[in-house]
């Protein structure tokens, strides 16, 4: 019995023996197989990531901005008409969409381009066959304000889309070998919407100080952060130039075929140069400085001047304006934004901000003008004038304001500027219906209210009032600026001068803006 026992212990150890090697070599063979499996997996993850990256790489980043706005505008005149009987101008349910298509793309870590297609149209209206309102009435290009386009894309227009912004940034990280970073950008340069400019826009700041430059402009920057050698937090300073039209010959407008000379019977060329100093910013208390020169700025010149014995000097004759180039300008702010009182809690979210403004008019281009009446009658003269003065003329601006939160996701902004006697910034891309109300020579208000319904759906509802003291607010940088006090005009007109009430029907007194809208934004 013990013999056949140990027979059968030994058997089965042998078999268990050659299981137990059987399943270690399946086991090995899998393991091998596995190890196989996961080495091929890394293969084909690699070449998936370098796909992915190839086609990240090759992809424009874009973004989308719709807002669907209706307007309701009026215009209070300093008199009547004296055909019509009409003392205002209205329009209760101005209707607009406006489309930016933003655009994005680093080639590297250091090399961007940023760009936006934009349309702005009326609803229900094709506002000019250039795509611009403000053009078409002038015909032809070198006529009128078609030969240059500061408000291309601010001003409502057709459904064609423009380039309102185009450009590429370098990032550098070593200025002059002393560690500071810089950057340069070269293109259409995002110009509107600039620092405080922005906050009733709902916006992003853009480049510019929005107190005194608010158009579309081509050039070039380059900012120099200077906080690293300073030990100032935010302190940078960043060069302007750009060019504002050019008077380059358009393909087949010669005979001779010469395309792109300059063009004699055109507006000499618009250009810009300044400088952006920030001496501190530390992303609550913000401060920026800004000083500029324009040339050769355009404006409608009076070819006839007639002398007016009750104001004693002579006054443009309105038929007889033509645009041209009339001088250069001279323009500088200082703004200051402290974005929270405090810390924490609810002033923590309190915006308040101060601007102080200054432009002067230097008349540098002379352009015929003939007299009629007074001292010069009979003679046609070349006169520097810009504003409708032949002097030097200086003016000045302030600019206050407040956001505060309001509800979740809401905030309300409260906000006033004065421009004094002779006051001209470059704000016509400014977006109301009614016009700049930072080139007010007066008084405008503001209030709006911005609520953020969703992630991507925002409305606002705006109202712009716009008090004028002076005329010419509105005009450019000739005698279509000429500077009137409108009360002494309302004055005159209503004792019986024949002049003034010739004028008073077609000079703003006031004027009115409310909008409301519905923004996606993705």
């Amino acid at each position: 019995m013990k013999k056949l026992l140990t027979a059968s212990l030994v058997t089965a150890m042998a078999l268990t023996s050659v299981n137990a090697s059987s399943v270690n070599d399946k086991i090995n063979e899998l393991e091998s197989e596995l190890a196989k499996l996961k080495k091929d997996l890394k293969k084909q993850n690699k070449k998936i990531n370098e796909v992915k990256a190839h086609d990240a790489g090759d992809n424009i980043k874009w973004g989308a901005d719709v807002r669907t706005a209706i307007d309701n505008i009026n215009y209070d005149m300093a008199g009547a008409n004296p055909v019509t009987g009409k003392d205002s101008y209205s329009k209760s349910d101005l209707m607009s969409l406006r489309l930016w298509l933003n655009m994005e793309f680093a080639a590297d870590s250091k090399n961007i381009f940023k760009g936006q297609l934009s349309m702005n149209k009326a609803f229900g209206a094709d506002m000019g066959a250039t795509g611009n309102a403000l053009t078409s009435p002038f015909g032809m290009r070198g006529t009128g304000m078609d030969s240059f386009d500061w408000v291309t894309n601010e001003a409502l227009g057709n459904s064609t889309l423009k380039v309102r912004q185009a450009y590429w940034l370098y990032l550098g990280d070593d200025a002059f070998g002393a560690g500071m970073p810089w950057t340069f950008s070269l293109g259409r340069r995002p110009s509107t919407n600039g620092f405080l400019a922005n906050l009733s826009q709902d916006d992003p700041e853009q480049s510019p100080l929005g107190h005194v430059i608010n158009v579309e402009f081509d050039g070039l920057s380059s900012k120099l952060d200077l906080s690293g050698v300073t030990g100032v937090p935010g302190m940078s300073i960043k060069l302007c130039m750009g060019q504002g039209s050019t008077n380059a010959a358009p393909l087949f407008s010669r005979m001779d075929n010469a395309a792109y000379v300059n063009d004699d019977d055109a507006l000499e060329d618009v250009s810009l140069a300044g400088f952006i100093f920030e001496p501190y910013n530390d992303g609550q208390y913000i401060v920026k400085t800004t000083a500029y020169k324009a040339f050769d700025v355009p404006g409608f010149a009076a070819g006839t001047m007639g002398w007016n014995p009750a104001y004693n000097t002579y006054m443009p004759d309105p038929s007889s304006m033509q645009f041209v180039n009339t001088g250069d300008m001279y323009g500088a702010a200082l703004s200051v934004l402290v974005d929270g009182l405090t810390d924490d809690g609810y002033l923590s979210g309190v915006k308040v901000f101060g601007s102080f403004a200054w432009s002067k008019s230097d008349p540098s281009v002379a352009n015929d003008r003939s007299f009629v009446g007074g001292p010069y009658d009979g003679m046609t003269l070349p006169v520097e004038s810009m504003l409708g003065s032949s002097d030097e003329e200086s003016g000045t601006s302030y600019w206050f304001g407040t956001y505060l939160p309001v509800l979740e996701g809401g905030k309300l902004g409260l906000e006033y500027n004065h421009g004094s006697k002779y006051w001209k910034p470059f704000t016509q891309g400014e977006d109301t219906m009614i016009g700049s109300k930072m080139a007010a020579r007066g008084d405008a208000y503001e209030i709006n209210y911005t609520y953020q319904l969703t992630d991507a759906l925002s409305a606002q509802l705006r109202y712009v009032a716009i008090d004028y003291d002076y005329t010419g607010s509105a005009g450019f940088y000739g005698d279509g600026g000429y500077v009137m006090k409108i009360d002494d005009l309302k004055k005159a007109a209503a004792m019986g001068d024949p002049t003034a009430q010739a004028m008073v029907p077609g000079i703003v007194d006031k004027a009115q803006d409310i909008r409301f809208y519905i923004r996606y934004r993705f």
